[in-house]
């Protein structure tokens, strides 16, 4: 049997968030019979109980601020580690979520080593580089990705160009990679158009079916709303533009609205948050188009979700997006009037025009991005990797060998 400890994710059952999605989906879907699923939980205790067939361990973390994230993830590594030992576990592989405790990883790490445990690291998507921390705290997420690099076996990357981001900032530390999506489904929302659910939502916010451009995201700079909410502003649609984030009445916000204006144009519809996924997938299937402003990290999950569901999909043209939906999408740039001519031209598709770009981003979803194929690839992974690490560990004991 395989045990396959899974930290960093705040646990399932999913409620939000990419990672915990993956764990559940991970965990739900799973079809090799020789793999144990052990996934930490942040809770206010200490219980443990079963999910998808999977082992999950609540951690009780004091809510510290920023901090918190990086005090679960030391407080969950130490508890595999106990239950490691305790149950005199062999053939076992902790998987972390993301590069948050770079600087008390190589204690922990020695401790797995010596107990004969391979540590895997997705290092998630430039955390470093987003707008919302400050100097200090950026600091310390580049230090974090930096040590966790260093010193982890394997670092399994959700997009290509993360991959090669590792490969060449970290070329000293000649790190052992992996690719492994994310992932998504193509499904239809259990709801009809005509279901009570989804008309109260419509008629809250006054939107019209097929007549709305859509953005789904985290409500943060990098994610680029003031420039997708001025250029379509700038456009001539008679479109509604309806945004769902979750608002806070911060600096952002205050900001975005008085450099915009955007509450003059009665087309720009801030709806808040959806947590009904049978919702969210039927808003995203009858919006006329998505627009997709993400320019950090790696395979975005919203990017995804909209790829397999809206017919018509224009992206911000970065690499992690167009690796993604290659010839599935329009996409724009940052120069002014972008967007908005793309908005006036897409207006104007004609029915075969959509359906062929909504055939293609279905056909990237289905060929490279199914949960199915994703969770497989993961399974064949975490029951190979051993072998994987060994002949790493030899090339590099050679490169060693090469330079002295």
């Amino acid at each position: 049997m395989k045990n396959i400890f899974i930290i960093g994710s705040k646990g399932i059952p999913a409620k939000y968030g990419g990672f915990e999605t993956f764990v559940e989906q991970l965990t739900v879907r799973q079809q090799n019979g020789n793999i144990r699923y052990h996934v930490s939980c942040l809770a206010d205790n200490n219980e443990e109980f079963e999910h998808n067939s999977a082992r999950c361990f609540n951690v009780k973390t004091k809510k510290i601020g920023a901090a918190t994230a990086v005090l679960y993830d030391v407080l969950s590594i130490r508890r595999c580690i106990d239950y490691i030992r305790q149950n005199k576990l062999i053939n076992c592989t902790v998987y972390i979520l993301a590069c948050r405790i770079g600087p008390f990883f190589y204690f922990y790490k020695r401790q797995l080593e010596k107990m004969g445990v391979t540590v895997c690291v997705n290092p998630d998507g430039h955390e470093w580089k987003r707008s919302k921390w400050n100097a200090a705290i950026k600091k310390y997420w580049k230090v974090s990705e930096s040590l966790m690099v260093k010193h982890a076996d394997l670092l399994i990357c959700d997009s290509k160009g993360i991959k090669s981001y590792i490969q060449s900032e970290y070329k000293s530390y000649n790190p052992t990679t992996a690719f492994i999506a994310y992932g998504a489904d193509i499904e239809d929302s259990n709801l009809l158009d005509d279901s009570e659910k989804l008309q109260a939502w419509t008629a809250q916010h006054g939107i019209r079916i097929n007549e709305y451009y859509l953005i789904v995201g985290r409500f943060v700079p990098e994610n680029n709303y003031e420039l997708m909410i001025r250029e379509f502003m700038r456009s001539n649609t008679r479109k509604d533009l309806v945004i769902i984030t979750n608002v806070e009445q911060n600096q952002f916000f205050q900001g975005l609205s008085e450099r915009t204006q955007f509450s003059t144009d009665r087309r720009i519809k801030f709806v808040g948050t959806v947590y009904d996924q049978e919702l969210l997938k039927k808003i995203r299937v009858l919006a006329y188009g998505y627009l997709h402003g993400h320019e950090v990290g790696g395979t975005n999950p919203s990017l995804l979700e909209a790829l397999a569901s809206t017919k018509l999909n224009l992206l911000l043209d970065v690499n992690f997006n167009k690796e993604v939906a290659l010839d599935g999408a329009v996409y724009f740039n940052k120069q002014e009037d972008s967007l908005a001519s793309i908005v006036n031209r897409v207006d104007r598709f004609s029915p075969d025009v959509i359906a062929s770009l909504s055939y293609k981003a279905k056909q990237r979803i289905e060929q490279e991005y199914s949960w199915s194929k994703i969770v497989n690839e993961y399974e064949q992974l975490f029951l190979t990797t051993e072998v994987q690490m060994r002949k790493s560990s030899v090339i590099k004991e050679s490169a060693k060998l090469i330079k002295q």
